[in-house]
């Protein structure tokens, strides 16, 4: 490389000046990039992303320069694939960055919730359909309140829609318009009503709901792997065939209803939530017969209002019905209806939990003590493999009469089995 006058940062050519720029995203990294060298400042149309993160204007003026900035940065930069925009922008300019960027664009990322307009989330976001090859679409802090115009994204594989307030009908379109997704991110979304989609080729969803209105959700999935459900009163899933990982919760309320075919793919199931029917619960584990990782972390059951604990569960029916489960964690709520009168009473010789290795076990109080020490030593002794049982004390209040006896005698239990039980 020569040295003189035209040395340094300029003398680079300009293949090594355009890999470099591939590099690069950051707007930030690109400004210092520029003020170095003359000729990477006619190389921005090599650029193939652009991210602004937040406060990259807070000193320059906020939204107005970044709107200047931006406007200029995607005019320029004739090859963008990939746009994403954490810092506060004006809304309105939206529809021209994309229109001019159509073409190139697969990758898009927006916080709205950083975007200067009333009803940013809404109809600005329109212009979003005009972007006919965009495979990849990341939404935050929006507010939808209508189903957006955005026509068919055919090309669209991933859609991410992050702490959100939407309508049902909003959900509903904004998924009918991308029927070729393999990947649904709903999470943290305020919503409440009857959510329907139809996703065809969708492989991971994750729908998290919040909120304390009842919300409803039917689902038709043929090809989902690994599905998450938090929020919903009422589901009803269609397909399952191909599910490995399946996750339902509700942190608020109740799950009334449950309707799910068989699912013989089944490794992890978990249910969690304060209140669950018991008809909920039962309509999964019977179709969860071939899983292999279970967990349950309920706390109550009932169909309304009052809150009622669970009903008698026969140890070897439930183990029997699932025979390939290989660890299982379960809470109180559930561990003390395998404690009960009868739960244990269609033991015998013949009786093995074949597959079990692992078992985690809340428990929450000393009530029953007895029956719950015969329960934990029926699951060591009729598991050939189990390896490590962990009893885990929560929550249990020292000023109850039998609570300093109970954990005595599971410490005995412990020390009785030596190397695979363990108190936490």
């Amino acid at each position: 490389m020569e040295r003189g006058g035209g040395g340094g940062m300029d003398a680079l050519p300009d293949g090594v000046v355009q890999h470099i720029l591939s590099q690069l995203s950051s707007a930030r990294d690109v400004a210092a990039c520029a003020g170095v060298s003359r000729g990477m400042r006619g190389c921005v149309p090599f650029l193939p992303a652009l991210y602004f993160p937040r406060g990259a204007f807070d000193a320059a003026g906020g939204a107005a320069a970044a709107d200047d900035a931006i406007g200029r940065m995607v005019e320029a930069a004739a090859r963008l694939e990939e746009l994403v925009i954490y810092c506060p922008f004006s809304a309105a300019r939206l529809p021209r960055w994309l229109a001019v960027r159509s073409a190139s664009l697969r990758v898009l990322e927006l916080r709205m919730d950083s975007a200067v307009s009333s009803g940013a989330g809404s109809g600005h976001l329109d212009c979003i359909g005009a972007v006919a090859n965009l495979e990849e679409l990341r939404l935050w802090g929006l507010t939808m309140t209508r189903a957006p115009a955005w026509g068919q994204l055919e090309r669209l594989r991933v859609l991410e829609i992050v702490g959100a307030a939407v309508r049902d009908v909003a959900v509903n379109g904004a998924v009918g318009a991308c029927p070729n997704l393999t990947d649904l991110a709903l999470i943290g979304c305020e919503c409440s009503g009857a959510v329907a989609m139809t996703l065809p080729l969708v492989e991971r969803c994750r729908l998290d709901f919040v909120g304390s209105g009842n919300c409803s959700l039917a689902l038709a999935a043929p090809l989902v792997e690994s599905l998450e459900i938090q929020g919903f009163c009422w589901i009803s899933l269609q397909g399952g065939i191909r599910l490995k990982h399946l996750t339902i919760a509700k942190n608020t309320g109740s799950v009334y209803n449950i309707e799910i075919g068989k699912l013989p793919e089944l490794e992890k199931l978990s249910l969690r939530g304060v209140q669950w029917s018991w008809g909920a619960i039962s309509s999964v584990l019977q179709c969860a017969g071939e899983v292999k990782y279970l967990v349950m972390k309920i706390e109550f059951c009932g169909d309304h209002d009052t809150l009622e604990p669970f009903p008698e569960v026969d140890l070897v029916d439930f183990f029997n019905s699932h025979p390939k489960l290989i660890k299982f964690e379960i809470h109180g709520a559930m561990f003390a209806a395998m404690c009960q009168k009868n739960s244990l009473k269609n033991l015998d010789s013949r009786f093995s939990i074949t597959c079990l290795e692992e078992v985690l076990i809340t428990v929450r109080s000393p009530l029953n003590a007895e029956l719950k020490l015969n329960t934990l030593e029926s699951l060591v002794k009729y598991s050939p493999r189990m390896r490590r049982m962990v009893v885990r004390i929560s929550q249990m209040k020292n000023c109850h009469g039998s609570a300093d006896g109970f954990f005595e005698e599971i410490c005995k239990f412990m020390y009785m089995n030596n190397g695979r039980v363990r108190i936490e």
